[in-house]
C-alpha cells in the first residue's frame, strides 16, 4: 500500500518551527487545591527555612508537616558523588524577590570543596495526574480523568523569584565532592535573603567525605539507555531541526545525560517508528530514495552528524537504530519515479518486507564499517513479537553475520543469543545463570519501566525514591543497567502540565526544558551512584575474601524486590540499606 506522505513530512517541519515555548521565567499553573488554612493557621508571623527531606514532594497550598522539617542536613559522600537534599521556605505572608546564596564548605582541617561544586535552585510544582484506580496506565486519558494536582518536580534556572504568600517553596541543594577532595568532615551554609525579611536566613549543613573515589560518570558500568528526542527540543525552543541553532540548543541536554552516565545513542532509520505516539514524531535520520531503475540510495548526512554529536559529548557505548520492525510496519521513501514521498506497508517475512530491507542493510553495513561505527552499532526494536522478531533477525544476519541486534520487550530465552542488547520488562525474569554467560560474552542486560508499571517508577507524581529504588532493584536482580523510553518526549506545554493523553503524567520525560532537571532525573542519579558503590563494594570484599562484609552487603540488597512496594515506601527500604553502604 502506498500513499504520498508529504503532508506528513511538512507538519513534521511546521512542528519543529513552531512558536517556542516561554522557557527562562514562567508562572505556574493554578493549584487545583484550595490552600490548607488548617496548616497555615498553625503558622507564626515570619519567614521560615528549614531542611526536610528529598524523599517529599511538599505540596505547594500546605505549610510543611513539623515532622519533616530539620534543622540541619549531614551527608555522606565518596568522592567524585553529587549528595542533595532538599530544604523549604514558607510563609504565610507574601516574600518578593526571594535569593538564595551558599558558601564553600571547608572542614576542620581547613580542607575546602569550593562554592563552585555546590547549587541551589528553587523546586518548581507541574501539573500531574494520578495511577489509574483500575490499574491500567496505558490508557486514554482525557483531561480531569484522574485526579489533577500541581507537584514539586522541576528544578529551576533562577536564583531569584517570588514566593506567594501561604505558599510551600522546595529548594533543591546539590554538592558535587571533587574527585580530589580530603577525606573529612565539611560545613557550608545556605542562605536566603529578601527585602520582605528581617534577617537573612541561614541554614548550617555538613558532608562526611569517605576516604573512597567514585569514578567518573563516563566509567560507570551501570548501563543507562534514556532514549533522546531531538525533535522535541527544536519544536520547544522554535528552530529548524538538525540546524546549527537546533544542534547548538541541545548540546546542554545531551552533556546533562551524558553527565548521568548516559551509554546509547538513540537514533532513527526510518520515519516515524512509533506511530506517533508522541507529542513530536520521530523523522528518519536516513533519507531513503527509490531510483528509477529500482535500485536504492541511502543518504547518512543527519544520522552522520547526529552519531558524531553525541559521541563528542562521550555517548558512544552503542548507537541504536530504530526500527525494523515498526508499530504500524509503515516504511517511508521518496520514489525517484513517481517523484513523490511515498510509503510501503510490509510484514516481516514476506518477500515485499525483504526486498525493502536486504539492500539498505547491505549498504548500512558498509557504510557504518567506513565510519569505524560497526562494531557499536545494533538495529533496536522494542516490544515486538517473537515471531516477527526471528524473522527480522533472520534477514539481518543473512546480510552480515555480525551485524549486532537490541530489544527491549518481553524475555524470550529463543531470542537471547542474538541480542547484543536486551532489556527486559520488569515483570519477566532472566536466570542468574543465563546473566552471568551474557554478561562474560561482553552482552548487556538491563530492564526497564514504561507506563505499565505501578512503581517503581519516574511519573511525575511517583515518591522520589522510586527513581533511586530503580538502580537497587538492578543491582540486586544482576542487571547491567535500566532503560527507559523517555529522557524528553516533552508534551504540549511540558513547564505548565506533565500530563499526556494516554499515559501517567510525566511518563514521557524526566527533564524539563531549560535545560532543567528534576527531583526525578537527580534521584535516578542518586542510585545509579549507589550502584556503582555496590559494584565497587562487591569487587573488594571478593577480592579480599571479606565473606561477612559481601553477606551483609547482599542481605541488604534483597529487600529491594518490586513486591516490598505494594505495602513499603521506597523511601523506608532505601534508609537502612543506604545506611549499610555508607559504612562499609
Amino acid at each position: 500500500m502506498r500513499v504520498s506522505i508529504a503532508l506528513f513530512l511538512l507538519l513534521l517541519s511546521c512542528g519543529a518551527m513552531a512558536q517556542p515555548i516561554r522557557l527562562i521565567s514562567y508562572q505556574e499553573l493554578p493549584d487545583p487545591k484550595p490552600a490548607d488554612k488548617a496548616s497555615w493557621s498553625a503558622v507564626k508571623a515570619g519567614h521560615y527555612f528549614s531542611f526536610t527531606t528529598a524523599d517529599v514532594r511538599h505540596e505547594k497550598h500546605a505549610a510543611p508537616n513539623p515532622a519533616l522539617v530539620r534543622a540541619g542536613w549531614n551527608a555522606n559522600a565518596w568522592k567524585g558523588e553529587k549528595v542533595h537534599t532538599q530544604a523549604l521556605l514558607w510563609s504565610r505572608s507574601a516574600m518578593f524577590q526571594v535569593t538564595l546564596s551558599w558558601s564553600g564548605l571547608k572542614s576542620d582541617k581547613s580542607h575546602t570543596i569550593p562554592a563552585s561544586q555546590v547549587s541551589a535552585r528553587f523546586v518548581r510544582y507541574v501539573m500531574t495526574d494520578g495511577l489509574s484506580p483500575e490499574g491500567d496506565n496505558c490508557n486514554e486519558r482525557p483531561i480531569g480523568k484522574y485526579d489533577s494536582s500541581l507537584v514539586a518536580d522541576p528544578i529551576d534556572l533562577v536564583q531569584v523569584r517570588d514566593v506567594p504568600q501561604q505558599t510551600a517553596q522546595p529548594v533543591w541543594l546539590s554538592v558535587v565532592v571533587p574527585p580530589s577532595a580530603v577525606a573529612g568532615h565539611y560545613v557550608g551554609t545556605l542562605t536566603a535573603t529578601s527585602p520582605s525579611m528581617d534577617k537573612p536566613l541561614v541554614l548550617s549543613y555538613s558532608v562526611d567525605v569517605q576516604n573512597r573515589l567514585l569514578p567518573a560518570p563516563k566509567d560507570w558500568a551501570f548501563h543507562l539507555d534514556l532514549w533522546q528526542n531531538p525533535y522535541s527540543v527544536a519544536r520547544v525552543h522554535g528552530v529548524k531541526v538538525w540546524s546549527k541553532a537546533h544542534m547548538d540548543l541541545m548540546r546542554p541536554y545531551m552533556k546533562m545525560l551524558a553527565g548521568a552516565g548516559q551509554k546509547s545513542i538513540t537514533a532513527t532509520i526510518i520515519n516515524d517508528p512509533w506511530r506517533s505516539q508522541t507529542e513530536d514524531v520521530y523523522g528518519s535520520m536516513v533519507s531513503w530514495t527509490k531510483k528509477k531503475d529500482g535500485s536504492w540510495v541511502y543518504d547518512y548526512t543527519i544520522f552522520d552528524q547526529w552519531v558524531s554529536y553525541m559521541m563528542d559529548l562521550g555517548i558512544d557505548k552503542f548507537i541504536n537504530c530504530y526500527s525494523m520492525i515498526p508499530w504500524n510496519l509503515k516504511f517511508s521513501y521518496y520514489d525517484e519515479a513517481t517523484q513523490k514521498d511515498t510509503f510501503l506497508i510490509a510484514q516481516t517475512g514476506t518477500p515485499e518486507y525483504d526486498a525493502h530491507w536486504r539492500p539498505m542493510l547491505t549498504d548500512f553495513a558498509r557504510h557504518l564499517k567506513e565510519k569505524g561505527w560497526f562494531e557499536k552499532t545494533t538495529i533496536a526494536m522494542d516490544e515486538r513479537p517473537m515471531k516477527a522478531m526471528q524473522q527480522a533477525l533472520a534477514l539481518i544476519k543473512g546480510v552480515d553475520t555480525n551485524f549486532r541486534v537490541s530489544l527491549a520487550g518481553n524475555y524470550h530465552p529463543e531470542l537471547e543469543s542474538d541480542l547484543i542488547d536486551y532489556s527486559i520488562a520488569t515483570n519477566q525474569t532472566v536466570d542468574a545463570a543465563t546473566m552471568q554467560r551474557r554478561r562474560q560474552a561482553g552482552f548487556n542486560t538491563t530492564y526497564y519501566t514504561c507506563c505499565v508499571e505501578r512503581y517503581p517508577n519516574t511519573f511525575t507524581f511517583s515518591p522520589p525514591a522510586e527513581a533511586t529504588f530503580i538502580s537497587w532493584y538492578a543491582a540486586h536482580k544482576g542487571y547491567d543497567g535500566y532503560l527507559r523510553w523517555a529522557y524528553n518526549c516533552w508534551v504540549r506545554d511540558p513547564l505548565h502540565d506533565s500530563r499526556f493523553r494516554t499515559w501517567a503524567a510525566g511518563d514521557t520525560y524526566i527533564v524539563y526544558p531549560g535545560p532543567r532537571t528534576s527531583i526525578r532525573f537527580e534521584r535516578l542519579i542518586e542510585g545509579i551512584q549507589d550502584y556503582e558503590k555496590i559494584r565497587i563494594l562487591r569487587d573488594e570484599f571478593a577480592a579480599n575474601g571479606q565473606a561477612a562484609k559481601a553477606q551483609q552487603l547482599e542481605k541488604a540488597l534483597s529487600q529491594f524486590d518490586v513486591s516490598v512496594l505494594t505495602s513499603t515506601p521506597a523511601a523506608d527500604v532505601l534508609k537502612p540499606a543506604k545506611a549499610l553502604l555508607n559504612s562499609l
